[in-house]
């Protein structure tokens, strides 16, 4: 086993091939985040991204994107936005962990959604989160029965409420392609508002993150990469939702609506939307990332399973990450596993993104 490490524009046509065979023969690599298409699209205005490439016999049988950092330490490819992590590799190809950071000049690894069981980074997983999926893989129709199952009356608000937007505000229309950049944009705003309103970090202050969505929006015209879809009624966007596609799986990521129109649920009726669009697509499942949330608790049909953690070589910068690691993953624990803290945790960032929100709505700013 030989392993070259190279920037993802380095890639030779044969090894993007191979990268991509071994997609499609493995469904546990299947997710978008995993492909050369989101690597190639980071390293675009990540300029530490790299790619291992392991090399049996003069062929390419696995592939690790990675981000190196100071001492050595690496992380996943667009950590904080990546919602899928893998060597993805032939059966086998990658088993050890070590001579693999070796390899890229890595003291550290750090995942926070390692698909399942996958070797060789599955034994130094801390946590274990749920990864929830809606399965239309048996069509949309028996996706809406299973959906049944759980909330009898959810379908039905559904479409009570998709007759009363449309009676106030015109005719609902759907694309599931929109290739219209102002669209982005507006999702973008829309997205900005929540995270502030919720206390929670803007994603799109961070400038590589707009640049990264608006250079996959491009890529996606024609090929199943970034895929921007929007709900109007009448001429006016009410919901819109961008996310990463493949032949299987279809990555929900960024979805944001318009707080006036809240009261009839338009990122419920994008949600369906999309499913059905992605069922006659002939995509298996809409995978809705791990993370608490009750619309995924109503659209979700299964779950997949991701781990957080990171594996280490023994040296400085191993102890260095280690410290800072710990006591976070310990006050992290201890908030998950008692309800009470959650619901502390949640309210008091809403109470923050109130008052930034008034904050930086005020005249004097």
């Amino acid at each position: 086993m030989r392993f070259k490490v190279v920037s993802p524009a380095d890639l030779r046509p044969g090894e993007v091939a191979a990268w991509r065979a071994i997609q499609a023969d493995s469904p546990e690599y299947a997710n978008p985040f995993l492909g050369p298409d989101f690597t190639q699209a980071v390293s675009a205005v990540r300029p530490r991204v790299c790619v291992a490439v392991a090399m049996e016999a003069g062929d390419p049988v696995a592939f690790f994107p990675f981000e190196r950092g100071p001492l050595g330490i690496g992380h996943a490819v667009g950590m904080g936005v990546c919602d899928c992590q893998a060597v993805v590799q032939r059966p086998g190809a990658v088993s050890e962990a070590e001579p693999l950071l070796q390899a890229c000049g890595l003291t550290v690894w750090e995942f926070d959604n390692l698909v399942g069981d996958t070797p060789p980074f599955s034994p130094f997983a801390r946590r274990l989160h749920a990864s929830a999926v809606m399965d239309v893989s048996d069509g949309y129709e028996h996706y809406k029965a299973r959906v049944s199952e759980n909330s009898r009356r959810f379908l039905g608000d559904m479409r009570r409420f998709n007759r009363k937007l449309a009676r106030d505000f015109g005719d609902i229309r759907f694309v599931f392609d929109e290739r219209d950049p102002k669209q982005l944009r507006t999702l973008m705003r829309w997205k900005s508002a929540q995270y502030r309103r919720t206390g929670r970090r803007d994603r799109f202050a961070q400038p590589w993150i707009t640049e990264l969505l608006r250079r996959l929006h491009t890529a996606g015209a024609g090929s199943p990469v970034g895929l921007l879809s929007v709900l109007y009624a009448g001429d006016q966007p009410v919901a819109t939702h961008f996310g990463l596609w493949s032949e299987r799986v279809f990555a929900t990521w960024f979805p944001a609506y318009d707080t006036r129109f809240a009261r009839y649920s338009p990122g419920m009726m994008l949600y369906l939307r999309m499913a059905e669009a992605a069922a006659e697509a002939g995509v298996a499942y809409l995978d809705l990332a791990r993370g608490a949330g009750q619309y995924k608790e109503t659209l979700k049909t299964r779950d997949l399973t991701v781990a957080e953690g990171w594996a280490a070589l023994p040296s400085a910068g191993a102890v260095t990450h280690w410290l800072r690691r710990v006591p976070v993953g310990l006050a992290y624990d201890a908030v998950l596993k008692r309800p009470y803290l959650r619901q502390a945790a949640r309210q008091t960032l809403n109470g923050l993104g109130a008052v930034r929100t008034r904050w930086t709505e005020s005249p004097a700013h």
